[in-house]
């Protein structure tokens, strides 16, 4: 059993500190306790110049007032700590237990907590005096808010792949009273309800959702979470038996119709072979067979929700079973590469931490995790930690001769040279992507590379090369169905059209892809930095919303640098605080590109 925690420092909700075996003393003022939260999340510490800018900008001597609220601050948490050095970091004792650390940095992702903390980072606390703190604060608030929510809906998936589905249903509970309109949370509810048997109150649930669509959104209910009530096991004859060869059988012909690009054949014939190793012994087959399922439904059918990942949480369980076969490491990916599109990057490293560690050395899935933590690793504005993670995995392809990773892997070392505005070592990966592709006849990934090669040379201010590229993919995402692509081939069509200063047909593309909703919210954040540059240009009175929505969107799902874009926005568009917190949030991104950027619009 493990040791009660000596001091428990609680950031999230009210703020406070308290002692197992005495009182704790609190800390003075909100100045203290934003310097305890700061330095609690900026774990590679910080400069004490930086933090006396920060808190204390209208002291008449910051560095001073810093050194109050430290003192302050080690009297409070006494022996528990260390804080000191410059740049300053706080280290806390290993029996010492903080909320905040809790769910940003738990190791393992469905470790059951029941007490995961509610309410927003320093409730009720304002720092309008001090702009950059108070933005580091808004980004910050955001981003565990976001965190909490999917650690209770993944560990209500857990509860439920694990046979308690009480348990399941309390925490789905709790994660739809936080966002009833989150479709992935009303599916596990309403599952967790039939599993335990309260079919009634899965059908008023069902009834409850369908009113508050209809009512606040005009939506019909979700497909989703009818299928969740009503969805019965696929049709097996009862000659076939649920033997090891007869679900190898359809799990190579699965492999077979997906190679020929026969996606819902193939997806049939994984669910056959789910529903039949269900009922063998055999663990590690029923894993191998669910996350085969799940990986296509991801990667070939655009699969990405509760569906999906409750696949996956029966795979870990399958697995561990079997006694924590490799299978589990594929699994761990496939939600880490989930938890990337859903913007919850956090999630996402512990995932794959987990995923690397179950990996036992098997070059070829090290190659595919590498893949997933560079992207997860650009998104964030990680740039020089996303390049050598993609070239690694992209090596580590070669070496097993796993051409679609090649493929892959390449595209994101390119994507991250074009966003550092480093447009010759993007275009050479790129080229060798397509290679890949070709050869692979991934014709679905094609559209995503060429979207990347097109705004490469709409960047050399090479339209005559970049129009074809731009259509063609925007052809291939709307013909595959692929909504990610189709919200990238978008934006491009929108500054293709900027280019020619064709202003109402930027627009109309801006719309249009606004109407995609894709599961990559990158992808989204991206058109709407796009839509909020076009709408300044053109004086759109919609530029504001534009920059508004991206600046929740990129700050809650971790996005760095299209945070610190939305602020330019905002600061452009009159908003004294962004300007006076955009330094700040530029200062840690290593991106040439953003610096040029923000000095054309004398935002450094």
């Amino acid at each position: 059993m493990a040791a009660m925690p000596g001091l428990v420092i609680r950031l999230i909700g009210s703020p406070s500190i308290a002692r197992m075996d005495s009182e704790a003393q609190q800390l003075r003022g909100r100045k203290a306790w934003g310097l305890l939260a700061y330095l609690t999340l900026e774990r590679g510490g910080t400069s004490r110049h930086r933090l006396a800018a920060l808190l204390f900008p209208d002291a008449e001597d910051p560095l001073g007032a810093l050194r109050w609220n430290l003192s302050q601050v080690r009297r409070s948490l006494g022996d528990d700590v260390s804080l000191s050095g410059d740049p300053i970091r706080l280290i806390l004792s290993p029996d010492c237990r903080c909320d905040v650390r809790v769910v940003l940095e738990s190791r393992k992702p469905l470790e059951s907590d029941r007490i995961l903390p509610e309410g927003e980072l320093l409730e009720g606390l304002s720092f309008a005096d001090c702009p950059a703190f108070d933005a580091w604060l808004e980004v910050e608030r955001h981003r565990i808010e976001n965190c909490v929510q999917a650690l209770l809906y993944e560990r209500a998936l857990a509860a439920l792949a694990g046979g308690a589905p009480n348990e399941a249903a309390e925490l789905a509970s709790r994660a739809v009273e936080r966002d009833p309109y989150n479709t992935d949370c009303q599916v596990v509810l309403v599952k967790s309800l039939i599993s335990s048997g309260q079919h009634r109150w899965a059908r008023e649930q069902v009834s409850r959702c369908r009113e508050l669509f209809h009512k606040e959104l005009g939506l019909g209910l979700p497909k989703e979470i009818r299928a969740a009530l009503y969805d019965s096991a696929p049709s097996i004859t009862e000659d076939v038996l649920p033997t090891e060869a007869a679900v190898r059988s359809y799990l190579d012909a699965a492999s077979s119709s997906l190679s020929s690009g026969a996606v819902d054949r193939a997806l049939d014939q994984l669910r056959l072979a789910t529903e039949l190793s269900g009922r063998n012994a055999d663990h590690g087959l029923q894993a191998e067979s669910l996350v085969a399922l799940a990986g296509a439904l991801i990667h070939q059918a655009g699969g990405r929700g509760a569906e999906v990942a409750d696949l996956l949480h029966r795979a870990i369980v399958a697995g561990s079973r079997a006694g924590g076969s490799r299978i589990n490491a594929a699994a761990y990916r496939e939600l880490g590469f989930l938890s990337v599109q859903r913007g919850i990057p956090d999630n996402a490293a512990r995932w794959l931490d987990e995923a690397m560690n179950a990996a036992d050395g098997s070059v070829e899935e090290e190659a595919k995790i590498l893949g997933v933590r560079g992207m997860m690793e650009s998104d964030t504005a990680h740039y020089e930690r996303a390049l050598m993670s993609l070239t690694e995995s992209e090596a580590l392809a070669a070496k097993t001769g796993s051409r679609r990773q090649q493929g892959f892997s390449l595209a994101m070392i390119g994507r991250v040279h074009l966003l550092r505005g480093d447009l010759r070592g993007a275009a050479g990966p790129l080229h060798r992507s397509l290679d890949f592709i070709t050869l692979e006849r991934w014709t679905a990934f094609r559209p995503f590379v060429e979207g990347l090669l097109g705004e490469t040379y709409l960047a050399e201010n090479q339209p005559e090369k970049a129009n074809p590229l731009i259509d063609h993919a925007w052809v291939l995402a709307e013909q595959g169905g692929d909504h990610c692509f189709q919200v990238m081939a978008a934006s491009n069509q929108a500054r293709l059209c900027m280019g020619r200063r064709d202003l109402d047909g930027a627009v109309r593309w801006i719309q249009r892809g606004l109407e995609i909703k894709p599961w990559y919210l990158w992808y989204t954040a991206r058109l709407l930095d796009t839509a909020s540059e076009i709408a300044i240009e053109v004086g759109s009175p919609k530029a504001d919303e534009f920059a508004g929505r991206l600046h929740k969107l990129a700050s809650s799902s971790g996005l760095r640098e299209l945070t610190a874009r939305a602020q330019s926005h905002r600061a452009l568009l009159g908003d004294t605080s962004a300007a006076s917190a955009l330094p700040w949030l530029a200062k840690d991104i290593d991106n040439p590109a953003l610096n040029t950027f923000l000095a054309g619009r004398a935002q450094l």
